[in-house]
């Protein structure tokens, strides 16, 4: 780990959402996870915004999101855009698996879409062993290549410990073929299930991650092309019966922000 430090001087705050209020702001926020290979009733979140933060949850009776596709993956996840194809079509976005065909119509949505700059969020992560929370900003995927990922958070809670834990960040393709996977997971000094400072710094040529404001990983490649944020607690099945006796499962939230290159 590097003692370089994220520097802010060449940048404007064009995005500051403190979730400040008592709801999300709906011309930023969906609540609802790749609808178009589901439903919006099956991948509605369950949230609270109180007390200056957002709270994704996962409660005891949460349903699988698609049964179908991704078996017993329980989420509350929101996004910042939404683009898919008619009911019947493979055209859509995170397409994470093969064979996926759109289940339910979705109108587009261009809410937040950042295209370089630096996108920066506060959080805390959940020590349970099911329990996955992240930040992966993908592409808009209104063209079919376009659809890599920034992955600036992705902490589960069996990798959480007392005084440290694994952050999982870096780039990953998907189905980009411009893009190599270059994506490791970095061990942060803390309890992570504390508020963290977690961002990228997203240049044309190249990609800077930083925790608690310090670099811990450089990618020698980019993405050029907007992205949408996507933001979510999963809860992942393992090999051991579902329990429900530390639900809900709570990803707080203080604020995440976006900062674009100053103009000369």
């Amino acid at each position: 780990m590097t003692d370089a430090a994220l520097d802010l001087s060449g940048y404007d705050l064009v995005v500051d959402e403190q979730f400040d209020g008592d709801d999300l702001d709906d011309t930023r926020w969906l609540p609802h996870y790749t609808p178009h290979w589901s439903s919006r009733e099956a991948t509605r979140a369950r949230f609270e915004v109180s007390g200056g933060t957002l709270k994704l949850r996962i409660d005891a009776d949460t349903a699988p999101w698609s049964p179908e596709y991704d078996g017993e993956v329980r989420v509350s996840h929101l996004q910042t855009g939404q683009f898919s194809g008619p009911v019947g079509s493979p055209v859509g976005q995170h397409r994470f698996r093969a064979g996926l065909v759109v289940r339910e119509a979705q109108d587009e949505e261009r809410l937040w879409l950042p295209h370089f700059g630096v996108i920066e969020a506060r959080a805390r992560g959940i020590r349970h062993p099911s329990a996955m929370v992240a930040l992966w900003p993908v592409g808009f995927e209104d063209q079919g290549a376009n659809c890599g990922e920034i992955c600036i958070f992705e902490i589960f809670g069996s990798e959480i410990g007392e005084a440290s834990g694994l952050v999982g960040l870096g780039v990953k393709p998907q189905r980009d073929p411009r893009l190599v996977q270059d994506f490791e997971k970095v061990r942060v000094e803390g309890d992570l299930t504390q508020f963290h400072d977690y961002a990228v710094e997203w240049l044309p040529g190249r990609l800077r991650f930083f925790v608690d404001g310090r670099l811990v990983k450089t990618v020698e490649q980019s993405i050029d092309y907007p992205v949408q944020l996507m933001l979510d607690v999963y809860e992942l099945p393992t090999d051991a019966p579902r329990d429900t006796s530390a639900h809900p499962l709570v990803f707080e939230v203080a604020h995440v922000r976006e900062y674009r290159a100053r103009a000369a």
